[in-house]
């Protein structure tokens, strides 16, 4: 099992930038697929990125692709998001993921651990 919290959520304004982290317990945190989701209210969870179990190899979204960078410090337990350029269409609830898998899905439902989600609010 994995517990995560999410932080650095909050309100910016378009153009700018924020670092979402992730902090989870456990010590077999290597292991996991880590990733990225958001959620706004009344739409289905979506896919924003994701990070192999060592952080060779992340995929994104097309949507974020050039903007967004994943990256994580398994010595740390920590996983990044590091926001940048962001627009309105980014205002979202975004959520840290594991996956006990070590390949990366883009399915919100093969993920297997979820935190509680952080606020981002990009205004115009």
């Amino acid at each position: 099992q994995v517990h995560m919290v999410e932080s650095g959520g909050g309100l910016v304004q378009a153009g700018g930038s924020l670092r979402l982290s992730c902090a989870a317990s456990g010590r077999t945190f290597g292991t996991y697929t880590m990733g990225w989701f958001r959620q706004i209210p009344g739409t289905e969870r979506e896919f924003v990125a994701a990070i192999s179990q060592g952080g060779g190899v992340a995929t994104y979204a097309d949507s974020v692709k050039g903007r967004f960078s994943i990256s994580r410090d398994n010595a740390q337990n920590t996983v990044h998001l590091q926001m940048n350029n962001l627009i309105p269409e980014d205002t979202a609830v975004y959520f840290c993921a594991a996956r006990e898998l070590n390949i990366p899905s883009v399915r919100h439902h093969e993920y297997n651990y979820w935190g509680q989600g952080t606020q981002v609010t990009v205004s115009s």
